[in-house]
C-alpha cells in the first residue's frame, strides 16, 4: 500500500455554530440526516473531515457532501463511509483504504485523513 493523498483541516467550533445559525439549510446541505443531530463540536469536526478528504483527494470540483458521510463505530472510532462523486474520485486516484482522525478540544475541531492505494 501506498500513500495517495493526506488532507487536515480545522474549524473554529463557535465560528461554525454561527454559520449554521446565520444560513438556513446548511446543516442539511452539509450533513447526512444521521450526522446533523449531532452535538455542535462533533459537527465541526466532521465538516473538517469533509474538507480534509476534499483535500487528499486534490479537491475535486463537484464533490456532493453527502456522498462523504463520517460513521461512529461501536468503538466509537469514526470512519468514512463514500459513495457517488466521492467514490468515484476515489477510485480514479486508486484508494482503496480512507483513514480519518477526528478531534476538538478548546473551542477548536479538527479532522486528518490519509488515502492508501
Amino acid at each position: 500500500m501506498a500513500v495517495i493523498g493526506v488532507g487536515i483541516d480545522v474549524a473554529d467550533v463557535a465560528r461554525f455554530g454561527e454559520s449554521l445559525e446565520r444560513t438556513p439549510g446548511l446543516r442539511a446541505r452539509l450533513f447526512t440526516p444521521s450526522e446533523a443531530g449531532r452535538p455542535l463540536a462533533s459537527l465541526a469536526a466532521r465538516f473538517a473531515a469533509k474538507e480534509a478528504l476534499a483535500k487528499a483527494l486534490g479537491a475535486p470540483v463537484g464533490m456532493a457532501w453527502h456522498d462523504a458521510e463520517i460513521i461512529s463505530e461501536e468503538t466509537g472510532r469514526p470512519r468514512f463511509e463514500i459513495r457517488g462523486t466521492v467514490a468515484q474520485r476515489a477510485a480514479e486516484l486508486g484508494v482503496d483504504r480512507v483513514h480519518v482522525s477526528l478531534s476538538h478540544d478548546a473551542g477548536i475541531a479538527s479532522a486528518m485523513v490519509v488515502l492508501e492505494g
